[in-house]
C-alpha cells in the first residue's frame, strides 16, 4: 500500500476532516485522530486522568455497565471520494492498544447531526483486523463508491494515535458550475501524479486548500547537484481552459526557486508522453522568495484545453501553493458530473435525485439501479420514457446540461 499512501487523506484537517463523534474519548480526545504531525509521546506528564497521550484512548471496557461490546469514532471526510485504504497507527500504545478494529462508512447529503448518521446505511471497508501495540497498520480497501463519513470500531477499548484516510477525491458537481474555479485543488479533485523528488515534503501539498503557515506546509525538494532542475506534473480536476495561476513561495526565503514555468497539454489528444506536446502556459518566469505570485495564462491559447500541466522549477527548492484557477469545457464537466453520480451509493443517488429533480422515488430507485451511465449516451438511453420537466433537471444535475 505504500504507492496509496501517495494519495490525498480524506480526511485530513487541512482539507475540513474532523471527528464529530466517539462513544468514548475518557483518557485521551478524539480530535488527536486527525492531527497532521507525527504522535510524540512525553513520560510521566501526567494529568487527572492518567499519562497524556497524543491519540484517542478510551477507558477499560466493563461489560457490567458499558453499553455494546466495542468503542467507536466518526470522522467527516474533509474531501468526500473513493476510499483507497486506511492507516490505523497505534503508536506508543503499548499496553492500551486495542486487540481488532474494523471500519464502515457511508455517504450523506448537508452536515448530518451523529444522532441523524444512526440512520445511514453503513458498509464495511475494512473487516475485524488484529491489531499490534505501538505499529503503523495499513489497511487496502476495495470499493467503488463515493462516501463522506468513516466510523473507526476499536475491539473492545484502548488507544489509537493516528487515522489516515486515503482515497481520490470525488467532488460534488453542484458546487462547481456557472464560474471559474482552482482545477488543480485536491478538494476539487486535483492530484500531482509525478514529481522528480519529494525528499523534505510531499508535492500534493501544494494543491492544499487555505494559506500555508509554516515552510512545511508546502514542498520542497533536496539541493540539486549536477544540473536540471526539479518538477512536479499535475492532473486537473477535469479538462479545462485555463486563465490564472497563482504560484506561492511563501515562507520559502533561502531556498525558494529562482524561476518557473509551466506547460500544458491536451490527453484527449495528445500523449503527455510526447515533450513536443506540451505547450507554454507560462514562460520561465523569475520568482521573489517568500511572495504570492499572480500571473495570467498566455492569451494567446485561450482555445486550447488542458488536462494536466507540468511545472518546472528552477533549479530546485520549496513552493507553498500552486493554483491553477479555469472553466471546465462542457464535456469535462459532464464528465465530472456523471463519475459523481455513477459513484454514489444507491441511497444517497435516490435522494439526490428526489430532493433535486423532483423524481418520483420508485422512478429514482429504477434510474439508479441503470447506472454505470458512464457517459451522455448512457444517460439518455436512462431517460428514456422520462417525464421531460424532470429528465431536464437530470440532464442539469448530472450532466450539467440544459
Amino acid at each position: 500500500m505504500s504507492d496509496l499512501t501517495q494519495l490525498p487523506d480524506l480526511a485530513a484537517r487541512a482539507l475540513g476532516g474532523g471527528v464529530i463523534a466517539a462513544n468514548d474519548e475518557f483518557f485521551a480526545e478524539k480530535e488527536n485522530l486527525l492531527r497532521p504531525a507525527a504522535p510524540v509521546f512525553q513520560p510521566h506528564t501526567f494529568g487527572h486522568k492518567g499519562q497524556i497521550m497524543d491519540g484517542w484512548e478510551t477507558r477499560r471496557r466493563r461489560p457490567e455497565y458499558e453499553e455494546g461490546d466495542h468503542d467507536w469514532a466518526i470522522v467527516r471526510l474533509g474531501a468526500p471520494g473513493v476510499i483507497r485504504g486506511v492507516v490505523v497507527d497505534t503508536a506508543h500504545f503499548t499496553g492500551n492498544y486495542p486487540e481488532s478494529c474494523s471500519l464502515e462508512a457511508c455517504a450523506a447529503e448537508g452536515y448530518p447531526t451523529p444522532a441523524e448518521l444512526e440512520e445511514a446505511e453503513w458498509l464495511p471497508i475494512v473487516q475485524l483486523s488484529p491489531l499490534r501495540g505501538d505499529t503503523e497498520h495499513r489497511f487496502d480497501v476495495d470499493t467503488d463508491m463515493r462516501f463522506t463519513h468513516v466510523r473507526l470500531n476499536i475491539h473492545p477499548d484502548g488507544g489509537v494515535a493516528r487515522l489516515r484516510v486515503h482515497g481520490s477525491v470525488v467532488p460534488d458537481p453542484r458546487f462547481l458550475t456557472g464560474s471559474a474555479w482552482d482545477l488543480a485543488a485536491v478538494e476539487n479533485g486535483g492530484r500531482v501524479v509525478d514529481a522528480s523528488d519529494r525528499f523534505y515534503s510531499p508535492p500534493n501539498n501544494v494543491l492544499s486548500p487555505g494559506l500555508p503557515r509554516v515552510m512545511g506546509d508546502g514542498w520542497e525538494t533536496r539541493r540539486r547537484r549536477g544540473g536540471g532542475n526539479d518538477w512536479m506534473t499535475v492532473e486537473l480536476a477535469t479538462r479545462g481552459h485555463l486563465t490564472q495561476a497563482a504560484i506561492d513561495t511563501s515562507y520559502f526565503i533561502g531556498n525558494s526557486p529562482g524561476s518557473a514555468r509551466l506547460r500544458g497539454i491536451d490527453a484527449m489528444d495528445a500523449d503527455p508522453g510526447d515533450p513536443k506536446a506540451w505547450f507554454d502556459l507560462l514562460p520561465r518566469t523569475r520568482l521573489q522568495r517568500d511572495t504570492r505570485h499572480r500571473f495570467r495564462i498566455d492569451v494567446s491559447c485561450p482555445s486550447r484545453p488542458v488536462t494536466h500541466v507540468k511545472l518546472d522549477i528552477y533549479p530546485d527548492g520549496g513552493l507553498a501553493r500552486l493554483r491553477l484557477i479555469g472553466q471546465p469545457t462542457p464535456a469535462g464537466l459532464a464528465t465530472l458530473g456523471l463519475r459523481w453520480f455513477d459513484l454514489l451509493p444507491a441511497g444517497q443517488a435516490v435522494q439526490v435525485l428526489v430532493a433535486d429533480c423532483g423524481a418520483a422515488p420508485d422512478w429514482a430507485r429504477d434510474f439508479v439501479n441503470m447506472r454505470p451511465l458512464t457517459d451522455r449516451d448512457g444517460l439518455e438511453k436512462a431517460l428514456e420514457g422520462c417525464e421531460p420537466p424532470v429528465a431536464a433537471r437530470v440532464r442539469g444535475l448530472v450532466a450539467a446540461a440544459p
